[in-house]
């Protein structure tokens, strides 16, 4: 007897390969079984659940997993309640991108990780302050802006001490975090120099830097992941001429990583789809959620995949970015990121619906999309998330066919002259 089936719904599932009809078989938290639903075993597995869920018309996921959040509620001005705001929204697993350094780390780890239903793993910010103070604060305190608080030792201190959910490195590489530019290059050091004793990998935030472009990628690793790739201010991938730089290509075929990071600055229609022209695709989809942006024109993770599938991203591809892909960047791969048996029966119930959607990037521009992504439901573990779940106030999100305006940044710019 098992405890869960899911009938009558298509299993999109990367690593097996399968786009299919098929039933989904939960036993103990775990996928134990994907049934043909014809099949007699079916049919015996529905009469002896303890619970059966039709999910006709439903797209069957491996739970979500977004490994670019900001989600230290209550303590960074960009936190945001993890549960409904992610796993409300089919994201069962989440990575925190640097909300917290090693002096505040204990509190995010007591308040967020150890009581929230999503699972949470962490990059810890290499200053020691994280990102509790910001330039939107007052006063405004990059995290960068004084190199005492960039203790590679005491960083290291914190990720022993937190192996089992630090899982690497982040640096947000801009002037205005850091003393105008001044510190950057030091701070870009230190970075480099914590994540490479502690054996992990570095996310790097790069955008308005003094560090060009050139310097940086060649000093990433294998596995190292370059986030905001679709932004549209200065050091970006793209040059003047809207073409991809060469040390973008050879970071690429060295096996860094690129993260789409969505956030409220960092998604341009026009720099994705020049990168995407040259054959640039994301390595991982994120949303870069926050308190900035949970209300347009990120909405969640389901929306910004929204805006891959638009570009022309095969849905197959969509879903492996956001699962088994993300699965392997936090060594987690076959455990979560799949529906194959004996894996965690984290499970998202999508709606690929058909229509006419207003899909906005961060500069304002709007564009109508014909198919939405809609998480209608979730299960971690093979538990129902029945908690609460965003309320969206400031905008209508896209699925309520809502069309908004969000505040303009900069107009796009396509590279960065660095004397």
């Amino acid at each position: 007897m098992s405890d869960l089936v899911i009938r009558n719904g298509t299993v999109l599932d990367p690593v097996v390969g399968l786009h299919a009809p098929r039933d989904v078989v939960v036993q103990n938290g775990h996928i134990a079984a994907l049934l043909e639903p014809a099949s007699a075993e079916a049919a015996t597995a529905a009469t002896t659940a303890t619970e059966v869920v039709d999910a006709a018309g439903l797209l069957v996921v491996p739970g979500m997993i977004d490994v670019h959040v900001h989600i230290f509620s209550s303590f960074s001005h960009y936190g945001v309640d993890v549960d409904p705001s992610c796993l409300a929204r089919g994201v069962t697993t989440v990575l925190d991108a640097g909300s917290a350094g090693a002096q505040t780390y204990p509190a995010f780890k007591r308040y967020v990780i150890d009581v929230s239903d999503t699972r949470v793993f962490a990059l810890l910010n290499i200053s020691n302050i994280g990102m509790v103070p910001g330039a939107e604060t007052d006063p405004a305190i990059g995290e960068l802006d004084h190199l005492p608080f960039l203790n590679v030792p005491a960083a290291l201190d914190c990720i022993e001490a937190n192996r089992d959910t630090i899982l690497g490195i982040k640096i947000r590489l801009s002037r205005n975090l850091a003393a105008d530019g001044r510190n950057e290059p030091q701070a870009l050091d230190l970075a480099l120099e914590a994540a490479a004793a502690a054996r992990l990998p570095i996310m790097v935030h790069f955008a308005n830097s003094s560090v060009p472009i050139d310097d940086l990628l060649p000093r990433l690793r294998p596995g190292d992941l370059l986030t905001h790739c679709y932004h549209p201010h200065e050091s970006g991938i793209l040059d003047r001429q809207g073409q991809v730089y060469r040390s973008v290509w050879d970071a690429i075929d060295r096996g860094v990583l690129l993260d789409v990071g969505h956030g409220r600055g960092a998604f341009s229609w026009a720099v994705a789809r020049a990168a995407l022209r040259q054959d640039i695709w994301p390595h991982t989809i994120s949303s870069d959620l926050h308190q900035y942006n949970i209300q347009g024109p990120v909405f969640d993770l389901a929306t910004t995949v929204s805006k891959l599938l638009h570009l022309g991203m095969p849905l197959l591809e969509a879903i492996r970015r956001v699962t088994a892909t993300p699965a392997q960047v936090l060594g987690m791969a076959g455990r979560i990121g799949t529906l194959q048996p004996g894996a965690e029966a984290d499970i998202a119930l999508l709606e690929l619906a058909e229509g006419d959607f207003a899909l906005t990037d961060i500069t304002g521009a709007v564009e109508q999309a014909g198919q939405l992504l809609i998480p209608r439901g979730v299960y971690r573990a093979g538990k129902p998330y029945t908690g609460p779940t965003t309320q969206y106030t400031d905008h209508n999100p896209p699925w309520y066919h809502g069309r908004f305006r969000y505040p303009p940044v900069q107009p796009p710019h396509f590279g960065h002259t660095h004397p």
